[in-house]
């Protein structure tokens, strides 16, 4: 006698994650809540949690995943098995085929045209214009009592990607870039989550912001494009790359829509989420003295030079730095997957269909990994603290084959950017803490103010 396909299925004797035991107010209200939320779900419901929020036809079931060994499941075990989630979907929908939300066959083709591009080779040629964007906005705060560190890294991180990848000064169409960039991820990601959803076809007042924030961008990125076109010796290396990329297999090269979605989702990734980064980091160092005057040694005894890639392996604390920072403070709230097919994750039976989110925040706070998990300590990344924990524990830019493409280029500016800006600079932070919204990706959801002065002894 036969058995059935689930009978058959390793999956079928598996318990299902267990239900989440808050009440649907609060399910709803920490899910909305992506990031502190996380952390809600996980003290009630365990490292692994099935939060319904209606009947199955209406809602799929979410399965939050907060342990080390659910999140190599999901994302590296099961790859195949599961695809993007309808935040992907909506994001594909109005912004393109992009890196970020293509599905999992076109991502393969895309991954590999692009890959070559992000080697840890290639992107160190960008540090001189990461170290310079630094210098610039380092000497903008000597002459300041307050500034809002926020609204100084984003200058950073954008100057930085319009000089290193695209050959032009992104500071004065920055107006292009941050408010439509708002404005489309969070419409992307409220449809995305939405039970009930408008059809697409209907006009509403915020489909229309969000695709003018979308044409807004679209826009600068296509000018970018003709302009390296029109001009062979335009210096804009990203562009150029993507121009010539290929895919080793199949031999077929980007369209000029290809380069444009992605440039789009480049200048989102290249900006937004660093800038978050940088800022929580500085603000971090306002309020650990001892730890910032830590770094201010360490780039302090490389002398006066401009930091080069060639610096990088003497700024160890400083990296140990931006690393507790995108714990604290991930560039993405979550890795979101939907389970295509029943899959095992931790012990459970995840049922197809459901929206799998691996939680960054509930991983990267969990006290049975990390003790003291609120608490600033850069001391947790030393090369014996990193060696002692599960590398599933610290997930900054995901994991598995779909990790984040620009996780070096990230590293290498903000380690830069924070050595160089700390060398000259002290920094005291004002609010005792950091404002976060995650409406797709992690930002400050306020100013950050700090007070600043030139470091006694700096290099200037």
């Amino acid at each position: 006698m036969s058995r059935s396909p689930e009978a058959a299925s390793p999956e079928a004797a598996l318990p299902l994650a267990p239900r989440n035991p808050l009440t649907f107010v609060e399910r709803l209200r920490a899910v909305r809540d992506t990031h502190t939320g996380q952390a809600t779900l996980r003290d009630a419901g365990g490292n692994v949690t099935r939060v319904t929020l209606g009947p199955k036809w209406l809602s799929p079931p979410i399965i939050l995943v907060t342990s080390p060994s659910g999140a190599r499941d999901v994302l590296a075990r099961h790859n195949e098995s599961c695809d993007r989630t309808a935040v992907h979907r909506e994001l594909r929908h109005l912004m393109g085929d992009n890196l970020a939300d293509l599905p999992h066959q076109p991502w393969l083709s895309r991954k590999r045209t692009l890959q070559p591009m992000f080697t840890q080779h290639y992107v160190r040629g960008f540090a001189a214009h990461m170290s310079q964007a630094a210098a610039m906005v380092a000497d903008g705060w000597h002459a300041e009592a307050e500034v809002d560190l926020d609204e100084g890294c984003r200058r950073l991180t954008l100057r930085a990607l319009g000089r290193a990848a695209l050959g032009m000064d992104l500071d004065e169409r920055a107006d292009e870039i941050a408010e439509p960039l708002k404005i489309a991820l969070s419409y992307v990601t409220d449809r995305g989550v939405r039970p009930v959803r408008a059809p697409r076809w209907l006009p509403t007042p915020a489909r229309r912001r969000a695709r003018a924030a979308h044409a807004t961008m679209h826009s600068l990125a296509r000018d970018v494009l003709q302009s390296c076109r029109a001009d062979p010796e335009r210096d804009a290396p990203l562009v150029r790359a993507l121009m010539a990329a290929t895919d080793p297999v199949t031999g077929r090269g980007l369209s000029d829509e290809d380069i444009c979605n992605d440039l789009v989702a480049f200048i989102v990734a290249g900006h937004d989420t660093t800038a978050t980064t940088l800022a929580f980091a500085l603000w971090a160092l306002g309020h650990h003295i001892d730890f910032q005057d830590r770094v201010a040694e360490e780039a302090l005894a490389l002398g006066a030079h401009e930091l080069t890639a060639k610096d990088i392996p003497r700024l160890g604390f400083t990296a140990q730095v931006v690393q507790e920072a995108m714990r604290l403070c991930p560039p993405v709230p979550v890795a979101g997957r939907t389970a295509m097919q029943d899959i095992d994750v931790d012990g459970y039976r995840i049922e197809a269909g459901s929206m799998v989110l691996v939680g960054l925040y509930g991983l990267h706070s969990d006290p049975k990994i990390w003790p003291d998990p609120l608490v600033f300590d850069p001391g947790r990344f030393t090369a014996d603290g990193a060696t002692r924990r599960d590398r599933w524990a610290f997930l900054p830019f995901g994991g598995g084959p779909r990790s984040c493409i620009g996780d070096q280029f990230a590293m290498l500016e903000a380690t830069l950017a924070i050595a160089t800006i700390v060398r000259t600079i002290e920094l005291r932070s004002q609010d005792d803490d950091f404002p976060v919204a995650a409406p797709f990706t992690t930002v400050a959801a306020a100013p950050v103010l700090s007070k600043v002065r030139a470091r006694s002894g700096g290099t200037s």
